[in-house]
């Protein structure tokens, strides 16, 4: 079974479910957030709390799995302190992960993890978690929690089955040797949806409709080309409104990231947006359209997700564990 923290709208989670896995637990502070997560997830028990004030006994009085009884602890902490897209972000390596109130929630998933002592443990974050002293902070934390194999795993998720490029660090320890696949282009993710507005999939309805002059400014964007740029972290320039070519994968999805439809003038769905994630139409996301496309972008591609999860299960089945799929 397996137990995530920070577990968003879902992307891990679903993933691991499709593997075969129980969820039986997860953690989620964001009351939208919190309750798309629930929504999705009905068997899942639900802790809608700061991650700072829950702890193995928490976990243990709604599940009834403790410490040694969990096989994998999935988490995906806030990325703001340490993307490169956040201007804001503090100058220190260190201090992004030690002072930044939010970059310390990283510290709380490895307190959990050594407090659970799964038997596999694994946190994505933006590749940056994988350099310099950062590095060696998590190192150095997971290590006093217990694990001395600790892997900073650079995963692509276009190479295994994520219809878009997205680079991510996943933390774990052991090395994951996953089944690559072929990229899936935005014209393969997307076939077969309706018309927005149409009733079912869910989260499809047309995006706020573009001004006259935006519209005309749309109209000239060829595929891959943006239509604004905005500043990061140490003077860096990011894309955003990008008109998506067709026969490639998507750029990175991220929360704040729009995009244009390759052959129509507007913005995509939700529900489009989705689809480069890999999330199966019948997931769904409430709250408002921002928070809804925010979730989209914060999540872990669940293709992806699926394939961590079939490797670490066959791992725990080669072991006679035999908690993977039942337990």
């Amino acid at each position: 079974m397996a137990i995530d923290l920070f577990s968003g709208a879902g992307g891990f989670s679903r993933g691991f479910e499709l593997a075969g896995f129980n969820v039986v637990a997860a953690v989620e502070n964001d009351p939208p957030v919190a309750k798309t997560y629930k929504a999705n997830f009905p068997e899942t028990y639900l802790i809608a709390d700061d991650i700072k004030d829950v702890s193995e006994p928490t976990i243990k009085d709604v599940s009834g799995y403790g410490r040694g009884d969990v096989d994998v602890v999935i988490a995906s902490p806030p990325c703001e302190p340490f993307t490169p897209t956040n201007r804001r972000r503090m100058q220190d390596p260190v201090d992004r992960i030690l002072s930044d109130p939010i970059g310390q929630l990283y510290l709380h998933a490895i307190r959990l993890i050594g407090e659970l002592k799964p038997k596999y443990f694994v946190i994505e974050n933006v590749s940056g978690v994988a350099e310099g002293p950062i590095r060696k902070v998590i190192e150095d934390e997971l290590r006093r929690s217990g694990y001395d194999e600790v892997y900073f795993n650079i995963i692509r998720s276009e190479k295994y089955g994520a219809p878009n490029e997205r680079v991510r660090a996943f933390v774990s320890n052991v090395q994951l040797k996953l089944r690559e696949s072929r990229p899936i282009t935005v014209e393969e993710a997307l076939k077969g949806l309706p018309e927005p507005g149409s009733p079912w999939p869910p989260n499809h309805d047309y995006p706020q409709p573009l001004s006259r002059r935006l519209e005309r400014k749309v109209s000239r964007i060829g595929w891959g080309r943006a239509m604004i740029t905005f500043e990061g972290a140490d003077s860096r320039r990011f894309r955003n409104f990008i008109r998506l070519n067709p026969k490639r994968p998507a750029p990175t999805v991220m929360g704040s990231s729009r995009f244009i439809h390759p052959y129509e003038d507007r913005l995509l769905t939700v529900r489009e947006q989705a689809r480069l994630m890999g999330f199966p139409d019948y997931h769904l996301f409430l709250g408002g359209r921002d928070s809804q496309y925010n979730m989209v972008g914060e999540a872990v591609p669940v293709p992806l997700a699926k394939n961590i999860a079939e490797f670490l299960l066959t791992l725990l089945d080669n072991e006679g564990r035999g908690f993977g799929r039942d337990g």
